[in-house]
C-alpha cells in the first residue's frame, strides 16, 4: 500500500494555533468566522479593508518578516510532533516540497520603497537579502537545520502553490525518491496583494458568501501549515492524522486570472485525483472547496462538483443513488490564505473525516441556482470516508487531492523513464514576430510584462522546432531565480505614488510568478500540470526536476519547462547587493520539451529524475543552459 500518511503537522491561521486553526466544530455548532474589519488595510485606503490576520501571540519579531514567522510557526510544531511520531527522523532521507503566492513580499515592499528614496548601500542590503520569494522559505529552513536538504523545492503556484505541493510530495514517496516528506505553504497578508484583487475586484465589501446570490468575493487571509508524510507501508506503527490516496493536477489554458466557465480544466484535476487513488465518486462524502465566493469561479466549481459527482441512475431495485457530498467553503472563515489555503483546507477537512463530522458553511443567504451546492449550516455527524480537496490558481492552475480514512488500497506509480526532445534560446523578443508566431495580437503582447514575452518567446521558439501539436496538451513548470521582482516593482511604484485603491489591475497578474507558465498555457493550450518553483537563484534546474517528475509519474505524457529571466534594474541591483554579487545576470529564456515516448531508436536523452539541483552556480536560465551543455 502507498497512501501517504501525515504522521505530524503544524499550521496556524487566524482561529489560532495547531489543530485550532483548522477546527472542526462540533454537532449543531455553527461555522466559527475570523474575518473582521482590517485597520492595516483600510489605512492604506482600501475600500474593501476584510482580512483574516494570524493572533499576535505568533511572536513576529520587530524587523522581521512575517511570512518567514508564520512558516516557522509551522514548520515548528510539525517538527516537535514528528519527534513523538518517529524519532530518528533527521538521519532519513528529507523531501521538502512547500508553497506560496508572495514569499517575501513584505520586505519587498520595504525594498522598494527603499530604493525609490535613494536609501544608502548599508540600509538597501540589509533589506535585499529577505526581498526575494524564496527568502522565507530558506530561512524558516535553516532556522531548523533543513536548509541543504538536497530534495526540496519551493512552489510557486499562488493559490493552488500547497495542494500541489503535497501532491509532489506523493510522488516522491511514490517512487521512493526519499522517507519522509514535509509539504505545505505559507502567506502573509500584504497591502501589495489585497490591493491587486481589489482591484480585480475579487474582494467582499462586508462578509464573504461562496454559492450564494450576491456574493461579492473574499477576504484575504494569512497562514502556514506543513505535514509529515511518509508512505503507508513504512509509518512504523506511527499513528496517521489522515491519507493522501491521489493527486490531479490540469491548466484551464482560457484565462491568466478568469476561471473555465465550464468547470472542465478542475474537473479534469478531481477525477484524475479519484482515478490515482482507485476510488470511486460514491464513497466521496465531502468536498473541500476552493470556494473564492467569487461569481464566475463559485459557478465554474459548482459546475466542476456536478460533473465530477454525476451519479449514474441506479439499475431497477437497485437502491437510491448515492447522496451529493457535503461542500465545505472553509475561506469564509479564515479567509484566503493563498499559498497556505490547499494545506490548511485539508486539514480541516482531515478533522472533519477523523470526527465523522460534516463541517458547516461559513456563509448565509440564499443559495445561486447557477452555483449550487450542498452546504449545512450547522455541523452535522455522518460516516465520512474520504474527501477531495480542490485549488484553481491564477493562469489556470488547478490541483486535487483524495484524502481518506483508512487505507485505499492504492498500489505505488512506477516511474518511467523521461527524455528530453528537443530545446530552444532566446536573448530577447520583437513584438511582430511573436504575434505572428503565436496568433496573439500584438497589442494584448504589448500589455505582457518582459518576463512573459521572454518565456512565450522561448516556447515559440521550441514550437517550430517539434511543431505546435507535439506541445499541445503537456503541462508546464516554469523556473525562477528573481522571478518577478523587476514587475513587482513598476506596480508597487504606482502603490507608493497614487495609493492602494488605484494600482494598475492588468499589471498585477503579472507580478505572480505563476502568470509566465499561464501564458504558455493559454497560447499553446497546455492543459497538463503546470505551475512555477523557485527555491533560489538555480530555480531554472528545480523546475527540470519537478517537470520530470511529472512525466515519470504518468501525470503528464510531455511536459514544458520554461526558464526566463528579463535581468531589470532591481534583479541586477539586488544581486549587486547580496552574497551573489559576483554571479552573472543575462536577459534571456531557454524551453525545453520533456516527453516519455523515448524516440525513434530510442535516441532521445535521458534525464536523471534525481538531477542535482545547484543553486549557487548560474543563475536563472543559465543554469539551464549550463546543464544542457554538460549533457548533450
Amino acid at each position: 500500500m502507498s497512501d501517504a500518511c501525515v504522521i505530524a503537522s503544524g499550521a496556524v491561521s487566524a482561529l489560532g494555533l495547531g489543530p485550532l486553526a483548522y477546527r472542526v466544530p462540533g454537532a449543531g455548532e455553527p461555522a466559527p468566522v475570523a474575518i473582521a474589519r482590517d485597520e492595516e488595510l483600510a489605512r492604506a485606503g482600501l475600500l474593501r479593508p476584510f482580512a483574516a490576520r494570524a493572533p499576535a501571540a505568533l511572536g513576529v519579531a520587530p524587523g522581521a518578516d512575517r511570512a518567514a514567522d508564520l512558516l516557522k510557526a509551522a514548520l515548528s510544531q510539525t517538527l516537535a510532533a514528528l519527534e513523538r511520531a518517529r524519532p530518528g527522523w533527521r538521519g532519513e532521507r528529507i523531501g521538502i516540497a512547500l508553497g506560496t503566492s508572495s514569499g517575501g513580499m513584505l520586505t519587498a515592499e520595504r525594498f522598494f520603497a527603499a530604493r525609490a528614496e535613494g536609501a544608502d548601500a548599508g540600509s538597501l542590503a540589509a533589506l535585499a537579502s529577505g526581498a526575494t520569494y524564496f527568502a522565507p522559505f530558506n530561512d524558516a529552513l535553516a532556522a531548523f537545520g533543513l536548509e541543504r536538504t538536497p530534495l526540496r523545492t519551493h512552489l510557486l503556484a499562488a493559490c493552488a502553490a500547497s495542494t500541489l505541493a503535497i501532491g509532489l510530495g506523493l510522488r516522491w514517496l511514490d517512487r521512493d525518491a526519499c522517507d519522509l516528506v514535509l509539504a505545505g505553504g505559507y502567506d502573509a497578508l500584504s497591502t501589495f496583494v489585497a490591493a491587486g484583487f481589489e482591484a480585480l475586484r475579487a474582494t467582499t465589501a462586508s462578509s464573504s458568501r461562496p454559492f450564494r446570490l450576491g456574493r461579492d468575493g473574499m477576504a484575504l487571509g494569512e497562514g502556514a501549515a506543513v505535514v509529515a508524510l511518509v508512505r503507508e507501508d513504512r509509518r512504523r506503527g506511527a499513528p496517521v492524522m489522515v491519507r493522501v490516496a491521489g493527486f490531479g493536477a490540469s491548466t484551464d489554458a482560457v484565462h491568466i486570472t478568469a476561471p473555465d466557465r465550464t468547470g472542465s480544466g478542475l474537473m479534469r484535476a478531481g477525477a484524475a485525483a479519484l482515478a490515482d487513488a482507485a476510488w470511486p465518486a460514491s464513497r466521496v462524502g465531502l468536498v473541500s472547496a476552493h470556494a473564492t465566493a467569487t461569481p464566475y469561479n463559485d459557478a465554474m466549481e459548482s459546475r466542476a462538483i456536478a460533473a465530477l459527482f454525476a451519479a449514474p441512475r441506479p439499475a431497477e431495485g437497485s437502491g437510491a443513488a448515492p447522496p451529493p457530498p457535503v461542500v465545505h467553503p472553509f475561506k469564509a472563515q479564515i479567509g484566503h490564505t493563498l499559498g497556505a489555503a490547499g494545506a490548511l483546507e485539508s486539514l480541516a477537512a482531515a478533522a472533519a473525516l477523523a470526527a465523522s463530522i460534516a463541517p458547516p458553511a461559513a456563509s448565509e443567504g440564499e443559495l445561486d441556482p447557477d452555483a449550487p451546492a450542498l452546504l449545512l449550516e450547522r455541523a452535522e455527524p455522518r460516516p465520512l470516508h474520504a474527501a477531495l480537496k480542490l485549488s484553481a490558481a491564477f493562469g489556470g492552475a488547478n490541483a486535487a487531492l483524495l484524502l481518506t480514512s483508512c487505507a485505499s488500497g492504492r498500489k505505488p506509480r512506477r516511474a518511467r523513464p523521461v527524455h528530453l526532445r528537443a530545446a530552444a534560446r532566446v536573448t530577447g523578443f520583437d513584438l511582430g514576430r511573436l504575434a505572428e508566431a503565436t496568433g496573439i495580437p500584438r497589442d494584448r503582447l504589448a500589455r505582457l510584462d518582459a518576463l512573459c514575452r521572454l518565456g512565450l518567446t522561448a516556447v515559440a521558439a521550441l514550437a517550430a522546432i517539434v511543431g505546435e501539436g507535439a506541445l499541445r496538451g503537456a503541462g508546464i513548470v516554469a523556473g525562477h531565480a528573481l522571478a518577478t521582482i523587476d514587475t513587482n516593482d513598476v506596480y508597487d511604484a504606482r502603490r507608493r505614488a497614487r495609493g492602494a485603491r488605484f494600482v494598475e489591475p492588468r499589471l498585477f497578474p503579472a507580478t505572480s510568478p505563476n502568470a509566465i507558465a499561464g501564458e504558455c498555457a493559454i497560447a499553446y493550450q497546455l492543459t497538463g500540470p503546470s505551475f512555477a518553483v523557485g527555491a533560489g537563484l538555480g530555480g531554472a534546474l528545480e523546475a527540470l526536476r519537478a517537470a520530470a517528475e511529472l512525466v515519470a509519474s504518468s501525470d503528464a505524457d510531455r511536459m514544458v519547462v520554461v526558464a526566463a529571466d528579463d535581468a531589470g534594474p532591481v534583479a541586477r541591483e539586488l544581486l549587486g547587493l547580496t552574497v551573489a554579487q559576483h554571479r552573472a545576470v543575462a536577459r534571456g529564456a531557454v524551453a525545453l520539451l520533456l516527453q516519455a515516448d523515448p524516440g525513434d531508436a530510442g535516441r532521445l536523452r535521458e534525464v536523471d529524475l534525481d538531477l542535482p539541483v545547484d543553486h549557487d552556480g548560474p543563475v536563472g536560465h543559465l543554469a539551464l543552459l549550463r546543464w544542457l551543455d554538460e549533457h548533450g
